[in-house]
C-alpha cells in the first residue's frame, strides 16, 4: 500500500509540536510541509525561536493555538495537558538538539529530530540512553532514505541482486559556501559552537554516510579522512575526502564539499558487487540504474516496470510524474506516523516500517568525530567509536 495510508489513519492525526523552525528558517518550513503531505499530523504548539519575541511572532504567523517562549516551558506544559502534543519536531541548530530532545523524551513525547543527532559525541551517547530509557520513539530525519528508488536500491542489495558488495562510492557536493557568507543559515553552520566540530562532514557528509550504510546494509568499521577549510578563517571543514572500510571487506570513498562550484545538491551513490552495480542521483531521483555484470545497463523508474514493493509503498503518484525532496521528507514523517499510531494503540510497529533511529544518529556523530580525529593525525586510519 502506498505510504499515504488509509482513510482511517487520516482521521487520527497525531498532535505535533515544533522546536525551532521560525519564519526565517528554511528547514522548519520543510518539516511542516512534510508533516502535512499525507495528512497524518496536526501542528498545535511550538517554541519556534531562540527569543520569546521571535517565537511568539512566528507562532502568530503560523496560526498555532499554543506558542511558548522556550522548549522547556513547552515540554512541561504540553505533558500536563490531556490534549497535549504526542510528538515534537526539533529543527534547531545542532547544539540545541540534545537539550531539547531530552526534555520531551523524559516526558514520554516522541521525538522527530533533524540531523546530525547532536553537536558532540558525548551528547549523542547520552541521548541514545535517554531515548531508550524513555519508551518514546526517536526518529532522525535522514530524508534521503525516503526516496522510492533508494528503497528500491536497498531492497535489491538485500535480495542479493548485486551479490557480495565490494565497493561503495558516495558523494554530496554543494557550492553555496564557496565564499564567506553572512546570513543565518551560513553563520551557524560554520560556527563550531553551534554546528559541532564538523562542517561539511556534519551538515551533508552525515547524509552521504547514512545513505551508504542504508543502501548497502553494511557498517563502517574504520575511516581515513582528509579535511580542508579552504575559505580563509573558516573554523570547520568545507571539504572532505574520506576512505571507508566496511565490515565484511567492502571498501568505500566519501566526498562531501560545500565549495564545489556548479554543484547544488548533488548527492550521488554507486554500489558495486560481484554480480553488478547500482547508481542513483538525488537530483534525478526517480531513476535507478542497474547494470548486471556483462549485460546492458538498465533503467528502473519510480512505479515503473521492474520496480518492486519497497519503492511502491514509498510512492504517491503514477510513474512519469516527478516526486522529489519534499515527498521523500514526507515519507520519513509517514513512517514515523505509522509507528506512533501503533504505539498509541499499544501495538508493535508494523512490519516494513523504516525510519532512521537514534542509533543511526549516533553512528553519524561517530562518523564526524572519527573524521576530525583522523584529519588531525594526517588522515590516519581510525576506528569508529562504537
Amino acid at each position: 500500500m502506498p505510504i499515504a495510508g488509509s482513510t482511517e489513519d487520516r482521521g487520527r492525526r497525531i498532535r505535533l509540536g515544533m522546536v525551532g523552525g521560525g519564519n526565517d528558517a528554511f528547514i522548519g518550513a520543510v518539516h511542516r510541509i512534510a508533516s502535512r503531505v499525507d495528512d497524518k499530523y496536526e501542528l498545535l504548539a511550538g517554541a519556534l525561536s531562540a527569543t520569546p519575541e521571535k517565537s511568539q511572532a512566528s507562532g502568530a504567523a503560523l496560526g498555532l493555538p499554543r506558542v511558548y517562549d522556550d522548549f522547556k516551558q513547552m515540554a512541561v506544559r504540553e505533558a500536563r495537558r490531556k490534549d497535549g502534543i504526542e510528538a515534537v519536531s526539533i529543527v534547531t541548530p545542532n547544539h540545541v538538539h540534545f537539550a531539547a530532545a531530552r526534555e520531551f523524551l523524559k516526558r514520554g513525547i516522541h521525538v522527530i529530530c533533524d540531523k546530525p543527532l547532536t553537536s558532540t559525541l558525548a551528547d549523542a551517547k547520552k541521548l541514545v540512553k535517554a531515548a531508550e530509557a524513555s519508551g518514546a520513539l526517536f526518529i532522525l530525519t535522514h530524508n534521503y532514505t525516503g526516496y522510492p528508488m533508494v528503497r528500491q536500491a536497498r531492497a535489491m542489495v538485500q535480495e542479493g541482486e548485486l551479490g557480495k558488495i565490494r565497493v561503495i562510492q558516495v558523494e554530496y557536493p554543494q557550492d553555496w559556501l564557496t565564499i564567506e557568507q553572512d546570513f543565518k543559515q551560513a553563520n551557524w553552520r560554520t560556527d563550531p559552537a553551534q554546528s559541532g566540530a564538523g562542517g561539511s562532514t556534519g551538515d551533508i557528509g552525515t547524509h552521504a554516510f547514512n545513505l551508504a550504510c542504508f543502501v548497502s546494509g553494511l557498517e563502517v568499521e574504520s575511516l581515513a579522512a582528509d579535511l580542508q577549510a579552504f575559505v580563509p578563517g573558516r573554523r570547520v571543514d568545507d571539504n572532505a575526502h574520506v576512505m571507508l572500510r566496511f565490515a565484511g571487506g567492502a571498501r568505500g570513498m566519501l566526498w562531501s564539499s560545500q565549495v564545489a562550484p556548479g554543484n547544488e545538491n548533488a548527492l550521488r551513490i554507486r554500489v558495486y558487487g560481484e554480480k553488478g552495480g547500482l547508481e542513483w542521483a538525488q537530483e534525478d531521483p526517480n531513476y535507478l540504474w542497474h547494470t548486471p555484470f556483462g549485460e546492458p545497463k538498465r533503467l528502473l523508474t519510480r512505479n515503473g516496470a521492474g520496480a518492486g514493493a519497497a519503492a511502491a509503498r514509498a510512492s504517491r503518484i503514477p510513474p512519469g510524474h516527478p516526486e522529489g525532496y519534499l515527498e521523500a521528507f514526507a515519507t520519513i514523517y509517514s513512517e514515523a506516523a505509522a509507528a506512533i499510531l501503533a504505539a498509541r494503540d499499544g501495538k508493535p510497529t508494523p512490519d516494513g516500517i523504516i525510519y532512521p533511529s537514534v542509533r543511526d544518529g549516533l553512528k553519524g556523530v561517530q562518523f564526524v568525530s572519527a573524521c576530525v580525529k583522523s584529519a588531525k593525525r594526517n588522515a590516519a586510519w581510525v576506528p569508529l567509536d562504537h
